[in-house]
């Protein structure tokens, strides 16, 4: 391996890392909502362990269900609701859970469909961006 190529290599190889790693830590804007969030479904990481579905439909409706974690034992396992954009956030209203209060979130690229959300009440978690609905 020539020293020119190997330093190519090198420069190459660093500029794939340095701007994988800036994207990981990215801000989604109302495009990056629109493209990635939305007509799919998320999976929120719920701290009991599994995954909790929502779908973020292309209608602006928004739908989960918890019966495959068990949740009809303390809520209503599922429900619905609205999603809209604000600025750079995504917001949603459910018709019961959270007592359909409004809430948004700002979103922040953590990986290759990988997110951490951010509520507007300070509450955090993290999320996978799953297929289209």
């Amino acid at each position: 391996m020539t020293s020119s190529f190997r330093a190519g290599l090198i420069t190459l190889l660093t500029l794939v890392f340095t701007t994988s790693a800036a994207m990981a830590n990215e801000r989604f804007t109302a495009n990056d909502i629109k493209g990635e969030i939305i007509g799919k479904r998320i999976y929120l990481a719920v701290p009991f362990g599994g995954e909790f579905p929502l779908n973020y439909r292309l209608d602006g409706q928004v739908d989960g269900s918890g019966e495959a974690l068990g949740l009809g034992r303390f809520a209503k396992p599922n429900d619905k609701g609205k999603w809209w954009i604000n600025g750079d956030r995504l917001c949603q209203q459910f018709t019961s859970w959270y007592k359909g209060a409004p809430m948004c979130f700002e979103l922040i690229r953590t990986g290759d469909k990988r997110l951490k959300w951010i509520r507007d009440n300070g509450d955090t978690g993290t999320a996978r961006i799953g297929s289209s609905i």
